[in-house]
């Protein structure tokens, strides 16, 4: 193997399951809301249902990632920066539940 190969990071092995089973957790949560019928009441369930769109795109992308050779470091790195941002919207959806800010 090269030298390259060797440093390169793989992150798509991480984000794929990572961001399969946060995609689980938000239509857990998303449920919840409307069995709930919380969803009149707040905009969770929206900021919920954007963070399912962008796991499920870096789930994609991750995926992607690994079966091909020459888009694989594109992919990996779209994949890294959409998880993150549907990480992100996760977040900021939990800490408003937590302070009770909707």
């Amino acid at each position: 193997m090269s030298e390259t190969t060797n440093n390169k990071k793989n992150i798509s092995k991480h984000i794929l399951p990572t961001s399969s089973n946060l995609l689980g957790l938000c239509f857990v949560i998303l449920t919840f809301i409307k069995v709930l019928k919380l969803a009149n009441e707040s905009f969770i369930d929206e900021l919920v249902a954007i963070a399912i769109i962008f796991f499920l795109i870096a789930s994609f992308l991750s995926y992607a990632s690994m079966r091909t050779n020459r888009w694989a470091e594109k992919y990996e790195k779209i994949a890294d920066i959409i998880f993150l941002i549907g990480l992100s919207l996760l977040s900021v959806g939990s800490v408003m539940v937590a302070y009770e800010v909707i």
